[in-house]
């Protein structure tokens, strides 16, 4: 008998998309954090009137942890499968939720910002905040990267690896054989046309109970026939 050799299992799909996406949003987190969100003008009355700006790591300080856990986030898709890669869909989705509340918060003018801006400036207890002037981009950029990252989180959830399916039942013995069975009979019928089939192939057919050098003209019994 010519065995020829087994044919390559199916290649997973990687996951590019996701990955890709995670990337894009802890660079977006990451630069969202080194530009100024909040620009603060106050005066105390003694001295000249004075300007701060504070960053997205300052009005937010998570902000850049965030940006890394990400980064880490993307090893370790490459890192686990199957329900493990689904659960750290949902964590990095929960990660993404987090880092989009204060981009939102700024954007729709919730909170306290002045107030706010003035405990992050370290203000002298006698200065006045005079103004506190909001800049939207960076606040709206944390918010597309937090997108990006939700959209990433819920990919990885819903992703399944691929030929799994096919994979476990061609690893089940029962259904193995079955098949070589099948294989075998299907090359008795079609004669010479008929790929050679692989060793493994023929072995599980003879675990099967098939006999791949059986003639399938002979009519003899197996137990009338000589050894």
């Amino acid at each position: 008998m010519t065995a020829a050799a087994p044919a390559p299992a199916p290649a997973q799909a990687k996951p590019i998309v996701p990955v890709a996406l995670l990337a894009l949003a802890a660079a977006g987190l990451w630069a969202s954090s080194r530009m100024t969100w909040v620009t603060v003008h106050s005066a105390d009355g003694l001295t000249e009137p004075r300007t701060d700006d504070l960053d997205g790591a300052t009005w937010f300080g998570a902000l850049t942890p965030l940006a890394l856990v990400l980064v880490a986030a993307i090893a370790a898709v490459f890192a686990v499968k199957g329900g493990l890669r689904q659960l750290l869909g949902v964590v990095i989705a929960v990660v993404a939720a987090v880092a989009a509340v204060p981009g939102f918060a700024l954007t729709v003018g919730e909170g306290r910002t002045a107030e706010r801006a003035g405990t992050l400036a370290e203000l002298p207890v006698r200065a006045v905040v005079e103004s506190a002037e909001t800049h939207l981009a960076p606040a709206i950029l944390s918010i597309v990267a937090a997108l990006l990252a939700l959209i990433a989180g819920v990919l990885l959830t819903r992703r399944r690896t691929g030929g799994s399916e096919l994979s476990g039942k061609y690893d089940n013995p029962v259904f193995r054989r079955a098949d070589a069975s099948a294989q075998v009979s299907e090359q008795r019928t079609g004669g010479e046309t008929t790929a050679p089939l692989s060793d493994r192939v023929l072995w599980d057919a003879l675990d099967a109970g098939t006999d791949p050098t059986e003639d399938p003209d002979d009519d003899t019994a197996p137990g009338d026939r000589k050894p």
